[in-house]
């Protein structure tokens, strides 16, 4: 049986989500982010070297870095499900939006997450006040910009289809989930951009997901 290690508020939110689209049998391990410093705790080194989550465990295979679970799952277990058929405009479409996720989308949002921490990070003035002015113009000058090229360009890119990589809902969907639901929480996006929030409506109506979340618990940004 997979086990998926499971890390709370984290991208193994989207292993669950695809393994309850494939209708595998699986079990959680669950694990807790240190509440002040948000990081896995360090009973996951003993899973991976790196001690980062998501990771799953399938006998005697061990699979970290989610777009490589997601390729070895739908491999494994997907009977062609979840991608489209090889050599087909679609199937390039999933390929790019599986990596893209991140390796385009993430940065830029993690960079606004550890920047607003430098912002708020308690320190003595003028310390304090000088890295909230180094935040800020950091996230001015470049990560904003960056975050708002990329929504525009998604926004855009599902105005000719439902899902990413066309007609059809893939696991680059449940790929794309955790950018978007993070980009959501604290980077603007809203209802100015309706393909991207129709796009996370339609996968949170889901009975997969919904399950998903059942099997994992709380899940914020």
């Amino acid at each position: 049986m997979i086990t998926v290690h499971h890390l709370n508020n984290s991208r193994s939110q989207r292993v669950l989500w695809l393994l309850e689209e494939l209708g595998v049998v699986y079990e959680v391990k669950r694990y807790q982010r240190d509440a002040k410093t948000m990081l896995a705790p360090p009973e996951l080194l003993a899973v991976h070297p790196l001690g980062k989550s998501p990771v799953i465990v399938d006998g005697s295979v061990t699979v970290a870095e989610s777009g490589a679970i997601i390729e070895y799952l739908l491999d494994r277990y997907g009977g062609g499900r979840l991608i489209p058929r090889a050599g087909t405009p679609e199937r390039l479409r999933y390929t790019y939006w599986l990596h893209y996720a991140e390796g385009s989308a993430m940065p830029p949002l993690l960079l606004k997450l550890v920047f607003n921490r430098v912002a708020s990070s308690p320190a003595p003035w003028p310390i304090s006040a000088i890295a909230r002015r180094i935040a800020a113009t950091v996230q001015n000058s470049y990560i904003d910009p960056q975050l708002k090229r990329h929504l525009d360009y998604m926004e855009a890119e599902l105005a000719a289809h439902p899902w990413f990589a066309g007609e059809e809902f893939t696991a680059a969907d449940v790929q794309m989930s955790f950018p978007l639901e993070a980009a959501a929480s604290r980077a603007g996006l809203n209802a100015g951009r309706p393909r991207l929030m129709a796009f996370l409506e339609r996968i949170h109506a889901r009975a997969a997901y919904q399950r998903a979340l059942e099997r994992g618990g709380p899940y914020s940004f």
